[in-house]
Formats: structure tokens, C-alpha cells, sequence
């Protein structure tokens, strides 16, 4: 695995990787800016055909987990998991180290996760309606979700940083024993690894807002209103 590169900017030394993120947030700002504009309502061509194939797949698949209209957290998911993917992607060129092989990364990605999850449910229960869910079906266990919220979070960002930090050390490993013959399948292995990585933390994502929409909503036991 490649050590971590100081590069001075300004007086300061500034770690590689943060550069690297730098770089895949405005590529795929620019890309998407681009792609925005060039989109038409007919005659497109296959990056159009491609893009709404994408998008499509990805509102089938958070309608399957939310069981509601998906359009409001398809941008927030897609975006996460172009992000994520991409960077995971990144650990083939053999002079880069992919940025989601940093903890502080995927802490990172994790916090938009953990604000995004309460923001969906307030708004869509009320501050008080998504707030008395910790309470249910015990106030007793107030303290128990809370704490459940902060360790699916950390739990999110370990898992995302273990897994790919995993497969980039046995990748410099077998590259160091079999050099530039190194199998072609191994290539495929970890392009496939790095999209699955991608694709489960966009679906915990879904799975943590479709929580947050139904953690205000009465429970069987409490019986029907007055």
C-alpha cells in the first residue's frame, strides 16, 4: 500500500488523499453539470440512455427499501454511490491511494448519513412526531436508540473503510509477489468489490431513512387514538 504523500500548499503540508478527494468532488460536480445541460427530451444518445438506465435502476431500488415514492433521497443515494464507487475504483491505478481507505473519509460520508437520516424524518413527521419515536415502545429505552443511532454510524464508516482498506493492502501484496503479472481477474475482482461497497452504502443509507420515516409512527401496542 502506498504511504500517505505531504504535499506543501501555503505553508501547510497537506496529505495526498485530500487532494485526490478534492479532485474526484469537482470531476464529478463538472461531469454532472455538463451532463445536466446536455440532456434532451429525444434523439439522446447512449451517455444519456446510460444516465436515466442508472438513475432508474437506483429509484426501483430505494422505492423496494422506503416503499414510497423514492424522488425525494435518489439524489442523496446516487450521489454517495458515484461518490464511493469512483474512489473505490481509484485503489487500480497502483500511485493513488483511493480516499475511502481513510477512516476520516468514511467517517465523513458516514455524518452525511447521520444528519440526512433525521432531516427525512423530521420533515417528514415533525420534529416531535420523529422525536417521541426514541421513546416508543419504552421511554426506558430513550438512551438505548440514541446510542443506536451514533454506533450504525460509526459502524457505517468502519465497515466502509475496513472493506476497502482490506482489499487494497492484498492488492499491494500480490502486486509486490507477482509484479506487472499480476491476473487480469484480480483486476475484475476489485472493480466488482468496489461497486458492492458502493451499492451497500447506498442501500444502508435507504434502509437508516426508511427507519427515520416510520420511527414516529404509533406502535401496534400503544392502541388506537382517542
Amino acid at each position: 500500500m502506498n504511504e500517505p504523500i505531504l504535499i506543501p500548499i501555503g505553508g501547510f503540508e497537506v496529505p495526498d488523499v485530500y487532494l485526490v478527494t478534492l479532485g474526484v468532488t469537482l470531476l464529478l460536480g463538472a461531469l454532472a453539470a455538463l451532463s445536466g445541460r446536455a440532456l434532451k427530451v429525444e434523439g439522446f444518445g447512449l451517455w444519456q440512455t446510460a444516465i436515466e438506465a442508472f438513475v432508474a435502476w437506483i429509484e426501483g431500488t430505494v422505492r423496494e427499501v422506503v416503499d414510497e415514492d423514492p424522488a425525494p433521497y435518489v439524489p442523496l443515494i446516487a450521489t454517495l454511490m458515484v461518490f464511493i464507487a469512483v474512489c473505490n475504483l481509484l485503489a487500480l491505478i497502483p500511485v493513488v491511494r483511493p480516499p475511502t481507505a481513510e477512516l476520516s473519509t468514511g467517517v465523513a460520508l458516514a455524518l452525511v448519513v447521520f444528519v440526512a437520516v433525521p432531516y427525512y424524518g423530521i420533515r417528514r413527521l415533525g420534529l416531535w412526531g420523529y422525536l417521541r419515536g426514541y421513546a416508543r415502545p419504552n421511554p426506558l429505552l430513550i438512551p438505548f436508540n440514541l446510542l443506536g443511532e451514533v454506533t450504525r454510524t460509526l459502524a457505517l464508516a468502519v465497515r466502509l473503510f475496513g472493506n476497502v482498506m482490506s482489499g487494497v493492502m492484498i492488492g499491494a501484496v500480490i502486486l509486490m509477489i507477482a509484479g506487472v503479472l499480476v491476473p487480469i481477474p484480480l483486476l475484475f475482482l476489485g472493480i466488482l468489490t468496489g461497486l458492492i461497497q458502493a451499492y451497500i452504502f447506498g442501500i444502508l443509507t435507504a434502509v437508516y431513512i426508511a427507519a427515520a420515516l416510520q420511527v414516529g409512527r404509533r406502535h401496534p401496542s400503544e392502541g388506537p387514538h382517542d
